[in-house]
């Protein structure tokens, strides 16, 4: 993997002020709930603070994006509840940590992305139906628009307003950024979700982990069709959510590299490892790591 740079919400402040260079830009957020805005949140209230005009679109339903004094906040109407938000949250959260058999992790895992995939479609297809918000988003001559392409909300915007796109993210759950980003990802080398495996495999292991990456196909087929769907009909032409996806100028990833096996990356793809939802003491002991673990992951559904 190149050299990272220093994991810090300053250097993605350097990065993201280039958007105006001399003068201060006009940036549009279409964010990611969950820990995913608490990351970036951190970000845009920098860019605040640095004079950049910041408008963040978001459901009026959410667990952590709200309103704030540093931008300029877009709320548009969604049909599902709190409660129904929160729900599938943790349906998500305690499938992705399901012990026991490999199959039944699986259908955990799918069957919680599922219902929360159905809640980001639904107010996806919300957004891009409210005209009255759309048409001031096409008037207000954005710069640059900041995104988290696990919903691909923000890529359709990216494209109907022919706006330069920066991806804030940690990774897609099947792979799908890999592809786009053309970064080599064999399953000979680079171990699969849930495989158990290490980057040191035997011929059988790298069998083992080439079939483990067979779900990734189904899981990006219900992930990611629906949008590939709304995007088509939105844009009035065929068009398929990587197509999108492959579109991004600059992508900022929140990788932690002591988690991470190296890899090649291209030019626009920037690590950025430590831009992290909240700040934590490192453990001293077993007992505290795993104390530090849980009280990270309460984040989601807290």
């Amino acid at each position: 993997m190149a050299p990272g740079l220093s994991a810090s919400p300053a250097v993605v402040l350097l990065l993201l002020s280039l958007l105006g260079l001399a003068a201060a830009g006009k940036l549009l957020v279409v964010p990611m709930d969950g820990s995913h805005w608490l990351s970036m949140r951190e970000v845009l209230d920098m860019l605040q603070q640095k004079g950049h005009e910041v408008v963040v679109v978001a459901p009026e339903v959410s667990l952590h994006i709200k309103p704030s004094k540093n931008f300029v906040m877009k709320m548009y109407p969604v049909p599902y509840t709190q409660e129904e938000l929160e729900k599938a949250f943790k349906a998500f959260f305690h499938g992705s940590f399901e012990e026991g058999w490999i199959l039944q992790r699986f259908l955990k895992v799918y069957e919680g992305m599922k219902t929360l995939t159905d809640c980001w479609i639904t107010s996806c297809e919300q957004l891009l139906q409210n005209k009255e918000l759309i048409r001031y988003l096409e008037e207000s001559k954005f710069d640059a628009i900041l995104t988290d392409p696990v919903a691909a909300c923000g890529l359709i915007l990216a494209e109907h307003l022919s706006l330069p796109s920066i991806y804030f993210l940690r990774g897609v759950p099947c792979g799908l950024d890999l592809d786009a980003r053309l970064c080599p990802s064999p399953p000979s080398y680079i171990p699969r979700s849930f495989s158990d495996l290490t980057d040191r495999m035997t011929f059988l292991q790298r069998v083992k982990n080439l079939l483990f990456d067979i779900p990734n196909v189904f899981l990006c087929d219900f992930a990611f069709e629906p949008y590939s769907k709304l995007a088509s009909e939105f844009l009035q032409r065929e068009v398929t959510a990587q197509d999108l996806l492959r579109k991004g100028s600059v992508w900022l990833l929140r990788l932690e590299f002591v988690l991470e096996y190296p890899r090649p990356l291209m030019p626009n793809i920037i690590p950025i490892g430590g831009v992290n939802c909240a700040h934590k003491e490192l453990p001293q002991s077993r007992n505290h790591l795993k104390e530090l673990f849980h009280s990270c992951c309460e984040v989601w559904v807290s």
